[in-house]
């Protein structure tokens, strides 16, 4: 995955300009989930394109040419993957994963890994497709460049791995409530899921 992240990351990066009510809306959600302060760590951070505006410190992704660009748009970054990440026990007041988990090879190590470097009571953010939506349903048909090698999950499922690896206080909120190419303004989220194509699930270490 990160050697395809590499080819096209001017491909990846423009999809947020040209989608702007859809960025917008999933960086408002998850504004509401985050701590309001407090050092965070982005698995999967990409080009930094929600741990910039975010204001989430470190980064780490196993595409060089992707945290270039985070790095210039001032994301600590490190190079790595997220089954073993490359910092102390209890290093961050919280850990953030956007759409990561349906690309990683082991979800299950990835939190674990998350647990581990959280501090007593961090928060664990981790926002996905929700397979069962709307546009998890679509996502799976079209076979995009990017989702043709993603393995979508249920909220439910995301909610068993987070127990599993010791998390607890489940709370989630979604937004995105129609196709991003019929949007016309950003969407207010709301609490819960089952509506939104993009779901937020938070967990207390």
């Amino acid at each position: 995955m990160s050697k395809l992240l590499d080819h096209y990351v001017k491909k990846y990066d423009s999809w947020y300009d040209a989608n702007k009510f859809v960025y917008q809306s999933e960086l408002n959600a998850l504004n509401r989930m985050l701590p309001k302060k407090g050092e965070g760590l982005e698995i999967g951070v990409g080009t930094g394109r929600f741990a910039a505006p975010l204001g989430i410190k470190y980064g780490i992704d196993p595409s060089k040419q992707m945290l270039e660009v985070a790095k210039s748009r001032g994301v600590e970054v490190k190079l790595g993957y997220g089954e073993d990440l490359p910092f102390e026990d209890s290093t961050f007041d919280y850990v953030v994963a956007i759409v990561t988990l349906c690309f990683v090879k082991d979800p299950y190590k990835v939190l674990t890994e998350a647990r581990r470097v959280l501090r007593k009571s961090g928060k664990i953010v981790i926002g996905i497709v929700d397979k069962d939506s709307f546009l998890g349903r679509f996502y799976q048909r079209k076979k995009s460049v990017f989702y043709k090698q993603a393995h979508f999950f249920r909220v439910k499922e995301i909610v068993d791995l987070l127990r599993n690896a010791g998390f607890k206080r489940i709370s989630y909120l979604q937004t995105l409530f129609c196709f991003p190419e019929d949007m016309k303004s950003i969407d207010s989220p709301r609490s819960g899921f089952g509506k939104g194509g993009f779901v937020i699930i938070k967990g207390l270490r």
